[in-house]
């Protein structure tokens, strides 16, 4: 395994992040199995990743117990990453949707924020989080100012409670804000051969400050491991449910990975292990999170972070995604 460090920090992290959002189950991951997804975890730390990202809001708290169990006993070799700001616990905060039965709004307000991370250390049986996420900015009606927001945030780390600050899905002005304030080292956002919009703003950003980015969605829903085809579409349903790339942007995104496919194969790899690999070698400031829920989903991403791809290839695939961003409609 290779690693690198977590912005501007001593945290030495695994290239590939156990991404732990199906964990937590619920409509979009109903067949998620807690004993399955403990054993995952287990295997992923045996196989060298060392980081698990979650958040309160996958399976509304279930996915931060699962990772706590399946931790125990091992919590100083794990660097554990969790979120606040989407928030269920009251009518406060803007609303951003509904989740089995949950009416979740958007909400970085200091008292919030304080709720959220006492649950989510009692749910991790910690009694730190590594890596703490805003999930989401603020929006009206209820616009928390970010630079309250922060000040909390580093209270808690002044408090031990968290370390490390991070943002998720943030503009590029949330960030230079938090870097004003001495408060952030690392940036999730979408990243993939299908999405390479960070590549405009944040990655730029992110290489030229010490921060790191946290690239989510890196096989674009199980699109990039080359399990679908024209005439085996996935069904829309639970996570791909409102997805473009499973609908109006489905076929140039099947041409993609058509020639990924043919690339991974003159290499003797996988595609899901290539596009890991193509995110990898963007810049040292990415750091891969790989949605995972069983133990067979670690091989493409164990040889994904293992695997070194030279000029040639980066500019093939480079190819790829150029045609694919000039072919594919817009989504809405």
């Amino acid at each position: 395994m290779k690693y690198r460090p977590i912005g501007r920090t001593s945290l030495k992290a695994s290239v590939v992040t156990f991404g732990a959002m199906g964990v937590g189950g619920g409509f979009r991951y109903p067949d998620a199995d807690d004993a399955v997804s403990v054993r995952a975890v287990r295997a992923a730390l045996d196989r060298g990743v060392n980081v698990i990202d979650t958040a309160p809001v996958y399976g509304f708290g279930h996915s931060e117990e699962v990772i706590g169990e399946a931790i125990r006993g091992r919590r100083d070799d794990v660097i554990v990453a969790t979120k606040c700001g989407l928030w269920w616990g009251d009518d406060e905060g803007s609303y951003r949707f509904t989740w089995d039965g949950h009416a979740v709004k958007r909400n970085l307000s200091p008292r919030t924020i304080r709720i959220e991370v006492e649950e989510s250390l009692r749910r991790l049986g910690t009694d730190r989080i590594d890596i703490y996420y805003t999930h989401n900015p603020t929006m009206p009606p209820f616009l928390t100012p970010i630079e309250d927001t922060i000040a909390t945030l580093v209270e808690l780390r002044d408090e031990g409670k968290i370390l490390t600050i991070g943002a998720s899905n943030c503009p590029p002005e949330d960030v230079e804000t938090y870097l004003a304030h001495d408060a952030i080292e690392i940036v999730q956002r979408r990243y993939s051969l299908l999405a390479r919009e960070v590549r405009d703003d944040i990655l730029p950003l992110c290489a030229s400050t010490g921060l790191s980015l946290h690239a989510y969605s890196p096989l674009a829903n199980g699109l990039l491991t080359g399990a679908f085809t024209r005439s085996a579409p996935p069904t829309r349903e639970g996570s791909r449910r409102d997805d473009p790339l499973f609908g109006d942007r489905f076929g140039p995104a099947v041409d993609l990975v058509e020639g990924l496919t043919a690339v991974a194969s003159s290499l003797g790899t996988t595609p899901g292990a290539l596009a890991i690999a193509y995110l990898l070698a963007s810049s040292d400031a990415v750091n891969v999170i790989c949605g995972i829920r069983r133990e067979s989903h670690l091989d493409d991403v164990i040889a994904g972070a293992e695997l070194d791809i030279d000029a040639s290839v980066t500019a093939a695939l480079d190819e790829l995604a150029e045609d694919f961003e000039a072919t594919a409609p817009v989504p809405t």
